[in-house]
């Protein structure tokens, strides 16, 4: 599409390699999207730290799922919904729960489903939510550190979703069975 180099450790820049062996000490080797943020050393750092932080945020592997995967099908991120298809089954997220998201059909339960309802509302609305929304997020069992970490996450899911749009990245082929 844009002619977007995916780098490996060999071809990125010097700035960008400490950053690459980062990405291999954790996922056992270069992952597409990462190869192409390589390009720029600063934005996967970035895309880094923030996904670090929206692990250690106060949510569970099924929340971390419902919100990078309700993001990534609103998105139509061809890279991340396979990508968080397979990063879900590694944290041992029931498949139903990620059947779900890729169908946009309802969450197993209420509670995830608010956080679902809220996530893509945020996503659709860019921020502005009603407050009987956040309400009902609140009356689920969240509360505003909840509200604050659904934007950490989007902010990570947009520098991956965006960027793969661009450089239409290939798809790794530890994530290939988990296309659709």
């Amino acid at each position: 599409m844009n002619n977007l180099q995916v780098h490996t450790l060999d071809t990125a820049p010097e700035a960008s390699q400490p950053l690459l062996q980062n990405s291999i000490k954790n996922f056992g080797s270069v992952p597409s999207l990462h190869g192409v943020m390589a390009e720029s050393p600063v934005v996967l750092e970035a895309y880094q730290m923030l996904h670090k932080w929206f692990q250690e945020s106060s949510f569970d592997a099924d929340e971390l799922t419902v919100v990078w995967q309700t993001i990534n099908v609103e998105h139509e991120c061809h890279y991340c919904v396979p990508a968080h298809a397979a990063i879900a089954k590694m944290m041992k997220v029931d498949d139903a729960l990620t059947s779900a998201l890729r169908h946009r059909q309802p969450m197993p339960n209420a509670k995830l489903q608010a956080l679902h309802d809220t996530t893509l509302l945020i996503v659709r609305n860019r921020g502005r939510v009603d407050e009987a929304d956040i309400t009902s997020f609140y009356a689920a069992g969240y509360t505003q550190k909840h509200l604050l970490e659904v934007v950490l996450g989007l902010a990570q899911k947009v520098m991956s979703n965006y960027i793969n749009h661009l450089a239409d990245t290939p798809v790794d082929d530890r994530f290939a069975a988990f296309v659709e």
